[in-house]
């Protein structure tokens, strides 16, 4: 599969994704930015998110996501 294409369908993947959590299916995803490690600080006036634990598992997701599409090719 070409690059352009790849990209067209992560794409398309992602808005399908934000239209589902726009539309009322973030209740799904209310753990992200909760897990143990994360770093939440909120105080008056200021709010700070750090999370690393989250985007650490995005990563591997992504990651097996990639290795399947390109043993697939």
């Amino acid at each position: 599969m070409p690059i352009g294409k790849l990209l067209v369908f992560l794409g398309l993947g992602l808005a399908l994704l934000g239209s589902i959590l726009w539309l009322g299916g973030g209740s799904w995803f209310s753990w992200f930015g909760r897990l143990p490690g994360d770093v939440r600080v909120e105080r008056p006036g200021f709010r700070l998110y750090m999370p690393f634990v989250s985007m650490l598992l995005l990563s591997v997701l992504f990651s097996l996501i990639m290795w399947v599409v390109r043993r697939l090719n």
